[in-house]
């Protein structure tokens, strides 16, 4: 447990250092189980605040915290983000000349240093060990703990020799951190790092707004070009695994009337950045890239991800994706897949070491399973990082159109009693070939042949105990072995199936055996897209007019209205000014400063569609909380201070803050820059101003995370009042 006067103090550094009144997820428990002395595995998303949960126990606690990071700009970016709040934070890595380097020791060795940060190459130098034997750490944090692992996605072998040099500085505790990690990786970074007692805090890899779906790719091109002009005029992004193959669909798309640009290492850096402006400020439609596209953006509003070709692992697949829907609605994740490509991708790994080229095969057979698989998606991809979905999720292709399924019993105990009998030492692929009766040189070899189990289902084919292997591993009645993950083994749950059998359901597997070019319009599997609640064809009107107007201002798009404002639009087809204002996220102000060529537009479509609408949308307001309203506005025309007028109404910064961007949000235009002038320069309001006059978005959680921890989120949240009062009030 963490003393009481600790976790007041931490609250207080929360606010004062890093701005923020309040945790966010898990955060609180890490730094208590940190500051309890207990070793820490954490893996949460990027932008979630993992830097804050090694940053505050350092500064609470005696010592000096080494934060190992593989990252040398983020490492300067942090060490200035600290001492800029006045934290001592340093950094120790090549880009540092002797006399810095003596400079940064001397700091940790008299104690003024509450964070290192540590380069791994550096860490591994034997007067650098010897220097931090001298020092008196606090505890070991590990950023990018994923590359200690060789089934990782940026594996660096200087980490595995980590846990010898710690174990070298005393029995210090270790905090392990990273943007995601299979059960796999996860595993192999606990046992390179000797932690495998180490508390896990794992957020959910579950995005349920976005919609998976697995198309053989036919006539490829066709099935491309229908998806697309089903979605005309949304943003969407399709990744193909070459730079020739971007070049050509880009221009196919274009050719066909799809605004498309391509994305791709081997374009000039200038023609880069004018492409990906482009998509960001929808000037286009579509990117075509390779992966090196999406990375360092965040769109909110990608509404389709397509794959052109199938990706090389699972994990870099459910990155893709996740660059879809981030403002909440709705991402059509569409990956064309034929075995064809995983053949490519086979003979790319060929000439790699024989360690990397087995890891490289192992994943691409996960990519495989996953495409041919009958199984719900979500439950695949859930089940690939390690969570459980109790339940199909029937937001995928294989719920709203499923393969053929039937109760099996007897197949499924066949399946675990061939595994114990092969005593939990093999792969699927070798319990099919037992279960089949197969008599090749492995079986021979282990003389599998004289099991009982040998040959008692070979009235199937492999392909098909191979699949219910798989659907039995996701349906926790098999595991795989933590160090060798082509191992099966039969879990609890599997005992306690085998002690008392039942039925279950097979899910048929896709034929994606015949995957040449013919016509596919009887054969591909398209899904319309999903009956919304609003009008589609008024919305995409709505939706071209706030470029044009956005355009025509110099403003960005979210600026004028955002995309639930025009979805409500084309529901209730507001046609005056007060049925406008009641628009979420409208208001009188934006009525006044953008209203009449929407109102224009909606007027016209209500006429030529003979659409009756409602004369009045009745809103209802709570008079107590108008009357605050009042108060505050009155207030702050009178320039008075926030922290007067929270005292006044009994509010929080918070609070008060909220009631603020409502009453700004809906209209009103308020006046806050003498308050702003006492708390921010005129520097630092113009970097967030024109963060804002830049992005596509005016999301808090993206704001934080693209300017740095060198504003608070108060800060930030006053600036954005501004801006919205200035250009949309």
């Amino acid at each position: 447990m963490v003393a009481e006067d600790i976790q007041t103090e931490l609250r207080s550094k929360l606010k004062e250092v890093f701005g923020y009144t309040q945790f966010r997820g898990n955060q609180e428990a890490i730094i208590c189980n940190i500051l309890a002395g207990r070793n820490t595995f954490v893996i949460m998303p990027t932008g979630a605040g993992k830097s804050l949960c090694y940053q505050l126990p350092a500064i609470v606690q005696p010592g000096t915290a080494v934060v190992i990071s593989p990252l040398i700009a983020l490492m300067k970016n942090q060490v200035d983000q600290m001492n800029a709040v006045g934290i001592p934070a340093e950094f120790l890595n090549s880009t540092l000349n002797k006399a810095e380097m003596t400079r940064v020791k001397n700091g940790v060795l008299a104690g003024d240093t509450k964070l290192l940060y540590v380069a791994p190459e550096s860490l591994t130098k034997e007067e650098n060990i010897a220097f931090l034997k001298k020092a008196n750490v606090s505890f070991v944090a590990i950023d990018e703990a994923h590359c200690i692992s060789e089934w990782g996605h940026d594996f660096r072998p200087e980490y595995r020799r980590i846990r010898s040099i710690v174990e070298m500085l005393g029995d210090l505790p270790l905090v392990a951190l990273t943007a995601t990690a299979t059960p796999k990786v996860q595993q192999d970074i606990q046992k390179n790092l000797s932690m495998e007692d180490a508390s896990l805090f794992k957020s959910s890899f579950n995005r349920h707004n976005l919609f998976y779906e697995v198309q053989p790719k036919r006539d490829t091109r066709r099935q491309l070009i229908r998806f697309i002009k089903q979605r005309q005029g949304e943003s969407g992004i399709i990744y193909c695994l070459s730079r020739k193959k971007v070049e050509e669909i880009a221009e196919f798309l274009r050719v066909n009337d799809v605004k498309a640009l391509p994305y791709h290492a081997g374009l000039e850096s200038a023609t880069r950045m004018r492409n990906q402006d482009a998509f960001l400020n929808e000037e286009v439609d579509v990117v075509v890239a390779t992966i090196a596209f999406g990375m360092g953006i965040d769109k909110p509003d990608v509404r389709f991800v397509i794959h052109y070709d199938a990706p090389k692992s699972l994990e870099g697949y459910y990155q893709e994706t996740g660059r879809g829907g981030r403002d909440g609605l709705e991402g059509h994740c569409l990956m064309f897949y034929a075995e064809a490509d995983i053949a490519k991708l086979e003979k790319f790994n060929k000439d790699k070491p024989v360690t990397e080229r087995d890891n490289a095969r192992h994943l691409l057979a996960e990519m495989t399973d996953y495409a041919e698989s009958g199984v719900c998606r979500r439950r695949q991809l859930l089940h690939y990082f390690g969570e459980a979905l109790d339940a199909d999720c029937g937001f995928c292709d294989n719920c709203q159109k499923p393969t053929a399924k039937t109760r099996v019993e007897r197949e499924v105990a066949i399946a675990l009693e061939a595994v114990k009998a092969a005593e939990e030492r093999f792969g699927a692929r070798h319990i099919c070939d037992v279960i089949t009766g197969v008599r090749n040189e492995y079986v021979e070899s282990y003389e599998h042949y004289k099991l009982p189990i040998f040959g008692k289902g070979a009235d199937k084919d492999g392909d098909y105990w191979y699949s219910l292997l798989r659907q039995a591993t996701i349906n926790g009645l098999l595991e795989r072995d933590v160090d060798n993950q082509t191992v099966l083994r039969v879990t609890a749950k599997g005992e306690a199936y085998l002690a008392s059998p039942h039925g279950m359901t097979f899910v048929a597997d896709h034929d994606f055996s015949n995957t040449e070019a013919e016509d596919d319009d009887n054969n591909a599997q398209d899904f319309a897209p999903k009956t919304r609640s609003y009008d589609e064809g008024l919305f995409a009107q709505l939706k071209a007019l706030v470029r044009k107007v956005a355009k025509d201002k110099n403003l960005p798009p979210y600026v004028i209205f955002q995309e639930p404002s025009l979805q409500e639009m084309a529901t209730l087809y507001p046609t005056t000014e007060q049925e406008l204002s009641q628009i979420v996220g409208v208001g009188m102000g934006k009525v006044k400063k953008f209203g009449a060529p929407f109102l224009a537009c909606i007027k016209l479509y209500v006429e030529e569609n003979d659409i009756e609408t409602a004369n009045e949308v009745v809103i209802k307001s709570n008079a107590n909380k108008s009357k605050q309203k009042i108060e505050i506005i009155s207030q702050i025309d009178r320039k008075i201070a926030l922290e007067e007028i929270c005292e006044r109404a009994r509010l929080t910064m918070n609070d008060l803050l909220t009631e603020i961007e409502n009453i700004c949000f809906a209209g009103t235009k308020l006046n806050l820059e003498y308050y702003l002038d006492s708390v921010l320069d005129n520097d630092r309001q113009a970097e967030i101003e024109d963060y804002f006059m830049s992005s596509e978005t005016d999301n808090l959680h993206h704001a934080l995370n693209e300017l740095g921890e060198e504003y608070t989120e108060e800060e930030i949240r006053l600036m954005r009042i501004k801006f919205f009062s200035q250009h949309a009030n």
